[in-house]
């Protein structure tokens, strides 16, 4: 019973622990879908439920490029979201309504139909953003000459210079009541004139008092100091309200200054009211379209710029140079549209354009043809959409191979493959004549193959017709096979494979090579070639044919009756004789240390100690060492030539060594622990009979070492405090550890391990429940090592073994019910 609960228990916690599976099943993949061909309502439900489920949008984009959607797909799905976000649409609740200041920018209803072209969402308003951008200022220009049309008024200041016979120049403040005071002369009424009008009336009464104005005396008349006016920007503007302005402002400024139409804003009927009266009507795609500014006129105090709502805007998109929404006027027609939008682009069909009308309670699809567009007069909510021209020719047919041009050409009437073939400039050299393919386009867009011979068709023995969108393909006789090579190894300056070419010799591809390396040998040199008859039913059959080839160590013409053949393996051998020069080099306590070199295969320890001279009186024998690349300890194959392949596996092996003692422990060991490099030799017994078997034969690159009389011996490793201690004959193993503060509690006492100054290693050995540790001599190194890391299970490694353990046990209760 108590089983029974337990295997339960196990169930239960499987479950539990078991990811909610069904909230990722229930997110639709859209990875798959086409992004144009979701509607407005379908990507919001989908958002939706992402969103329900704590994914951000950039979360739900990356999770969509994860599950295999493209990138430029991915980007359209961001585009949308954000255009969703713009548009007012709330994506954290059932309500896709769209907010009053957004109400403009709605798209069309949109079917689940595939095929759908037409998309309007998120399109501008053309022109709201003039007024808008940041990057465009319309402020007024106060330092341009006074215009002869401005208008004065109180707060004016006129600048009156008069020069000649008199000299006199006046600053005068325009009263409240349009009167200036001039100095001698009286009141002047200037309010309500021209600039050109006041000039003329204070030439007037200049001229009245004694100033001979015309007579070597004349009057210039400026605007100094502009005043400010009150103009009030009402209807549907982003900020209405009273602004004050400079005088010299116009329609364009006041609008800059409300920051605009709204979405609901008219652009073409602007109205500015002077004296309760519209003096003017401003249509901004005047300025727009044409670069007119006939109603942009100045304003004066108190006017009232007034931005109707507008009657009737439409959509166009596609290919126009203008995606854009447009207001349009009554009496403009569909080609009106299409000029504001800038026109058609270069791939546009413009044989008819698609129209989305409202109809009702619903929608209706109709087309608008070429002949039609002046004619047709656009609609409220009409949203025109143009068509790229089809990605198909009437008259094509392609070539492609071996051929002098190949590339797309026009399907003339009456064209035949030979003919063809003549304007794609002729069949190359290397043209396989023996068949050749036609990829037929059938009537109902499927393919058929069609071969064909190309010698009968050059002969225009039996000629052919070719069809639109026909696909002619004649292989060149060298794609048809694999590319001829051969390969050269051994004692050549650059080994390696080189193209082959007809009547290739051995010297020819040897010079390829870069020559003979030193030592190389001409007289014996292997080819071997490839076996296209080998008996498979026989053991012995031959799997190669081989030649050996002398051939002229000047590389002369000697071999010119031996040609090689495509995958030719060419090996060439070192001369028997040939011996690079070998060096050792003796370190330490010898009369002469230094560099040696081999003088013979046998020669020994002793044989180089006795070239050095012999031992000096401060020499330790018994710590001479001899240091050899310890190749064996990595598996790797000292006489292989491929150096660098050589250094890249005793790479990979030490990487795989390092990882392993890391695993097993927490130490980070140094290349020397774990590479032993140094041989353990009895330099005393070899010195005192050379020529044994202890007397070992030197090799390339070994170093003996003689080092002086060793006085301590180092302690490293799990010791609280690693040392040198002095040698004491009458200390053991424990004695020196002790010495370095004893035991660290991670050490692994049975581990510990002695290297002698020989460069010998002696471990730890275990006697009943004792631990025999290894004698101690001078200049030796004790080293302990740290004990192994016990790792408990991690929570996921908890949570697979419970997995594990629930899985059998419901296996266990399947089993068990069957019984019963």
């Amino acid at each position: 019973m108590s089983k029974r609960l337990l295997l339960s228990f196990l169930i239960v916690l499987f479950f539990y622990l078991k990811p909610d599976l069904a909230t990722a099943q229930n997110i639709p993949d859209i990875s798959t879908i086409n992004i144009d061909n979701l509607s407005d309502q379908q990507l919001n439900q989908v958002l939706q439920q992402a969103h329900n489920n704590g994914l951000t949008d950039d979360q739900i984009v990356q999770q969509a490029l994860s599950k295999g959607m493209s990138q430029s797909e991915a980007s359209k799905l961001k585009s949308r979201i954000s255009t969703l976000h713009n548009n007012g649409i709330n994506l954290n609740s059932n309500d896709t309504t769209v907010s009053t200041s957004r109400k403009l920018n709605y798209s069309p209803d949109k079917d689940d139909t595939k095929g759908k072209t037409h998309q309007t969402t998120g399109l501008p308003v053309f022109g709201a953003d003039l007024f808008k951008s940041s990057s465009t200022s319309f402020e007024p220009n106060l330092k341009i000459a006074t215009p002869i049309n401005y208008i004065l008024g109180p707060d004016d200041q006129l600048t009156i210079n008069v020069y000649g016979h008199s000299l006199v120049n006046w600053k005068l403040e325009v009263s409240p009541e349009g009167n200036i005071n001039i100095p001698g002369v009286g009141i002047l009424n200037v309010g309500g004139k021209t600039i050109e009008q006041a000039t003329t009336a204070i030439k007037t009464r200049l001229a009245a008092n004694n100033y001979a104005i015309g007579r070597g005396t004349n009057v210039q008349v400026s605007l100094g100091n502009i005043r400010s006016i009150k103009v009030i920007m009402v209807g549907q503007l982003e900020k209405p309200g009273t602004y004050t302005l400079p005088s010299l402002a116009t329609v364009f400024n006041a609008l800059y200054a409300a920051g605009g139409t709204n979405n609901n804003g008219s652009l073409r009927q602007i109205e500015i009211i002077r004296n309760n009266r519209i003096l003017r009507r401003l249509d901004v795609y005047d300025f727009l379209v044409k670069g007119d500014q006939k109603n942009n006129i100045a304003l004066e105090d108190q006017d009232i710029v007034r931005v109707p709502t507008y009657r009737t805007r439409v959509a166009m998109s596609g290919q126009v140079k203008i995606s854009a929404y447009f207001e349009v006027l009554s009496g403009e027609n569909l080609q009106d549209v299409i000029n504001f939008a800038g026109g058609f682009t270069d791939s546009a069909y413009t044989a008819r354009i698609k129209v989305s009308q409202i109809s009702d309670q619903q929608r209706k699809l109709t087309d608008v043809f070429e002949a039609d567009y002046k004619n047709y007069i656009p609609l409220r909510g009409d949203q025109y959409f143009v068509e790229p021209v089809l990605n198909r020719f009437e008259n094509r047919v392609t070539i492609n191979g071996a051929v002098f041009r190949p590339g797309d050409y026009e399907l003339e009437a009456g064209l035949t493959l030979s003919q063809l073939i003549k304007k794609a400039a002729g069949l190359k050299e290397d043209a396989f004549m023996g068949r050749g393919s036609i990829v037929r386009l059938k009537p109902d867009n499927t393919t058929e193959q069609i071969s064909f011979n190309v010698t009968d068709v050059i002969n225009k023995t039996k000629d052919l017709a070719l069809q639109r969108e026909d696909v002619i393909e004649i292989s060149s006789i060298f794609s048809l096979r694999d590319q001829y090579r051969v390969t050269i190894k051994g004692e050549i300056r650059a080994p390696g494979t080189f193209a082959y070419a007809d009547s290739m010799s051995v010297a020819d591809l040897i010079v390829k090579a870069g020559g003979f390396s030193e030592g190389a040998s001409a007289k014996r040199i292997e080819v071997s070639r490839r076996v296209f008859d080998s008996d498979p039913r026989v053991k012995s059959s031959a799997v190669a044919q081989v030649f050996n080839v002398d051939i002229d160590p000047k590389l002369g013409f000697a071999d010119a009756h031996f040609t090689l053949k495509p995958f030719d393996v060419v090996s060439v051998y070192t001369l028997p004789g040939f011996e690079v020069q070998k060096t050792i080099k003796v370190e330490g306590e010898v009369l002469y240390p230094g560099y040696y070199t081999i003088r013979k295969k046998n020669e020994t320890i002793s044989d180089i100690i006795t070239r050095a001279g012999g031992l000096s009186a401060a020499a330790d024998v018994d710590g001479g060492t001899l240091k050899r690349d310890n190749i064996a300890i990595l598996g790797v194959d000292k006489n292989r030539v491929d150096t660098a392949a050589i250094a890249r596996e005793q790479t990979a092996r030490m990487n795989r060594l390092k990882q392993s003692f890391r695993d097993s422990t927490s130490n980070t060991p140094t290349d020397q622990q774990l590479r032993n490099n140094y041989v353990g030799i009895d330099l005393a017994n070899i010195l005192a009979k050379p020529g044994s078997s202890i007397d070992i034969i030197m090799e390339d690159g070994d170093i003996i070492r003689i080092p002086k009389l060793q006085q301590i011996v180092r302690v490293n490793g799990e010791v609280l405090f690693p040392s040198a201690v002095v040698y004491d004959k009458h200390k053991d193993f424990k004695g020196y550890v002790l010495n370095a503060g004893g035991y660290s509690p991670t050490a692994l006492k049975r581990g510990a391990y002695v290297v002698y100054p020989n460069g010998t290693v002696k471990g730890t050995s275990k006697f009943l429940f004792f631990n025999s540790h290894p004698e101690v001599k001078p200049g030796s190194e004790i080293y302990i090592p740290k004990k192994p890391v016990h790792r408990g299970l991690s929570a996921g490694e908890v949570i697979g073994l419970s997995s594990g353990l629930a899985s059998i046990a419901a296996v266990i209760l399947g089993i068990l019910s069957l019984h019963k």
